[in-house]
């Protein structure tokens, strides 16, 4: 469709201003067509290159973790160190511990030794006293008895005498010194002193000393056949032992009868060394 020129004209003349109001500011570099070229720009720059972005992502995520790791092994190196000062103490306490036990022990130890040296030192030393006793009692005793032998064998003697030559004065005598005889002998058993007199009995050669050997088929083989001088005994112990002789050429003497103290071989033996020394 064509136009006529003279209304193209007037568009003309009419839109020149309008252009000159729109191409004006433009041309002047007005504020809003900055704005606009600044919100090209801005609009530009958020979008990024989805690579690069997942990159910085990823930069941020390591950094992230690296921080995280560094604080972590401070953190775990920290309560490595405690706990290695810890363990350091739980063991020098332990070390306590043990040395204190050990020391316990030790001290429990000496005082069962002590206590152990204690009780035997008290039963020693009172084991001691009471053989002190019997030894000082035990020499008295044995100072008395070549008395009490002098006294039997007056006795004796005076008991040998024939009636007719003994007066009325020598019987007193006789009778008195019978009498400081038991006296002594009852002094002497209040101590535990016991005669031996083994006069028929077999021989023991624990507390009988063979000083001869006599001939006799009717009586039992080693059987004591007379004493000269007694023996005696203070508790279990032989103070001295009876001088006696004993019997050969008899009878076995049969086991149930044997002594029971010392071996049948050694009451055997005995009266033939004692014989042999003596003659």
């Amino acid at each position: 469709m064509k136009v006529p020129i003279e209304v193209e004209d007037e568009k003309d003349e009419v839109a020149e201003p309008d252009e000159a109001e729109v191409t004006e500011p433009q041309a002047e570099g007005a504020p809003g067509a900055e704005s606009d070229a600044g919100a090209q720009d801005s609009t530009g720059s958020e979008e990024l290159d989805p690579e690069e972005e997942r990159a910085r992502v990823e930069a941020a995520i390591r950094a992230g973790e690296e921080a995280a790791e560094r604080e972590l092994a401070a953190d775990a190196d920290k309560i490595r160190a405690e706990r290695d000062e810890l363990q350091k103490k739980l063991a020098s306490v332990g070390d306590e511990i043990e040395s204190a036990k050990k020391e316990a022990a030790d001290a429990k130890d000496r005082l069962v030794r002590l206590q152990a040296d204690w009780e035997n030192y008290r039963r020693r030393t009172a084991a001691e006293r009471i053989a002190e006793k019997e030894r000082a009692a035990e020499k008295l005793v044995c100072d008395l008895l070549p008395v009490i032998d002098d006294l039997e064998r007056a006795i004796e003697h005076a008991g040998a005498t024939e009636a007719d030559a003994q007066t009325t004065q020598m019987q007193q005598f006789v009778e008195g010194v019978s009498a400081v005889h038991a006296k002594m002998l009852a002094v002497l058993a209040k101590e535990g002193v016991e005669p031996i007199d083994p006069a028929g009995q077999p021989f023991e050669p624990l507390s009988h000393q063979a000083v001869g050997r006599v001939e006799d088929k009717d009586a039992y083989d080693e059987t004591v056949a007379q004493v000269y001088q007694k023996g005696y005994k203070m508790g279990d112990k032989v103070i001295r032992t009876a001088m006696v002789t004993v019997t050969y050429g008899g009878p076995k003497r049969p086991a149930e009868e044997a002594p029971a103290e010392g071996g049948a071989e050694a009451e055997k033996g005995a009266p033939d060394e004692a014989t042999d020394k003596n003659q």
